[in-house]
C-alpha cells in the first residue's frame, strides 16, 4: 500500500531526501559507462583541466539524486512516473569524497484535468555539498494518484 499520494505532497514544503558520499570509483565506473570525458575518468588530465581534479559527471550525481528520490519517497508512493525534468544546472563541480545532501521543496501541485484519479506535482530539487554550496539544482513534474 502506497504511503504517499498527490494529496500529500503540499506546495512550499521543503524536506530533505537523503545523503550520499560520493566515491571515486563509482564516479570514474559511472562515466567510463555513459559519459567518458577525461576529467571524469582520468586523474592525470583531470587535474590538468580547469577543473583540477576528478569530478563525477553531472548525470552522476542526477542519478545519486534520483537514487535518494526513490529511497525516501518514490518506493513509498503511488507514483506514475514523470513527463520530464524541465531544468537541470550543475554548479560546482562533485569530487570523490564529497557527501552531498537534496532537498526536496514542492513549488506546484494541481489535479489533472483530463484524469481526475492522478495530481501533478512540479519540484525542485537542491543539493549541496558538505561545505553547504549549491552544487545542483532541477526542477521536474511528477505524476501521483490520487486518494
Amino acid at each position: 500500500m502506497a504511503k504517499y499520494f498527490w494529496e500529500d505532497f503540499v506546495v512550499g514544503e521543503t524536506v530533505e531526501i537523503g545523503r550520499r558520499k560520493v566515491d571515486r570509483d563509482e564516479v570514474v565506473a559511472f562515466a567510463k559507462a555513459f559519459d567518458p570525458q577525461p576529467f571524469h575518468v582520468d586523474d592525470v588530465a583531470a587535474k590538468a583541466s580547469m577543473f583540477g581534479g576528478l569530478i563525477a559527471s553531472g548525470w552522476h550525481t542526477c542519478a545519486m539524486v534520483m537514487r535518494m528520490m526513490c529511497d525516501s519517497y518514490l518506493l513509498d508512493s503511488a507514483s506514475l512516473g514523470s513527463p520530464g525534468v524541465e531544468h537541470v544546472k550543475w554548479l560546482k563541480p562533485v569530487r570523490p569524497g564529497d557527501t552531498i545532501r537534496a532537498m526536496r521543496t514542492v513549488l506546484e501541485s494541481r489535479r489533472s484535468g483530463s484524469r481526475p484519479e492522478m495530481g501533478l506535482v512540479k519540484t525542485r530539487w537542491d543539493v549541496y555539498n558538505q561545505d553547504d554550496e549549491l552544487v545542483m539544482t532541477m526542477e521536474g513534474l511528477g505524476m501521483f494518484k490520487t486518494r
